[in-house]
């Protein structure tokens, strides 16, 4: 599942044109794309799918959110380790050169 979710703007530099930012959500920094959101600010929170920002949005609504998606597990689901998940699941692959040894 993808979702859009609120992260706080921690960097922003211009790559071969296009400004770019580093998010935190709650730990997990990723690069994001501010094409769409081009006022955004280092300490704004923007709202965020698929590595792009799509608009800001106040602290107080950022922090909600995110607490409603932890609350439901879409936080670890959308960030979490997905080895560590598919290992859980049994649908880990299995490592290069190791088919069948366990």
């Amino acid at each position: 599942m993808c979702l859009a979710v609120p992260g706080r703007v921690v960097g922003i530099e211009d790559r071969d044109g296009t400004r770019m930012a580093r998010v935190d959500f709650g730990g997990v920094v990723k690069e994001v794309c501010l094409a769409y959101v081009p006022e955004a600010q280092v300490g704004e929170y923007v709202i965020v799918h698929v590595g792009f920002a799509l608009q800001r949005l106040d602290e107080e609504s950022a922090r909600a959110s995110l607490e409603l998606f932890e609350q439901l597990g879409l936080l670890e689901e959308e960030f979490g380790d997905a080895w560590a998940r598919a290992e859980a699941e049994g649908t880990a692959p299995e490592p290069a050169g190791e088919e069948g040894v366990r």
